[in-house]
């Protein structure tokens, strides 16, 4: 089992910036894929941006150049650093932590919501 607490969201105008965290109860050195997810209303959660236990992360197209995604290991903790925010990053974003081989479970956290006015 893992729990994780996502902290950080809020309000934003469009081109700030904001850090989400995720504060895992297990080792994150442990866990194969620590990730962000995010759902707009009416839409299908999708990836954002994940890292791998050794350090190899990928993000999606839209958030390039702008979102960093970093962990922590001694505090168990995965950042989500965005900058230069749009209206469009408005969502709820989601930590989910990936655990196990060849088929891992997936946990999630209960979600921090980001809105960024124009």
């Amino acid at each position: 089992q893992v729990q994780l607490v996502e902290s950080g969201g809020g309000l934003v105008q469009a081109g700030g910036s904001l850090r989400l965290s995720c504060a895992s109860s297990r080792i994150i050195f442990s866990i194969n894929t620590m990730g962000w997810y995010r759902q707009a209303p009416g839409k299908a959660r999708e990836l954002v941006a994940r890292i791998t236990s050794g350090g190899t992360t990928n993000y999606a197209d839209s958030v390039k150049g702008r979102f960093t995604i970093s962990r922590d290991n001694a505090k168990n903790t995965v950042y989500l650093q965005m900058n230069s925010l749009k209206p469009e990053d408005t969502a709820v974003y989601y930590c989910n932590a990936a655990v196990g081989v060849p088929a891992p479970n997936n946990y999630w956290g209960q979600g921090t919501q980001v809105t960024v006015s124009s």
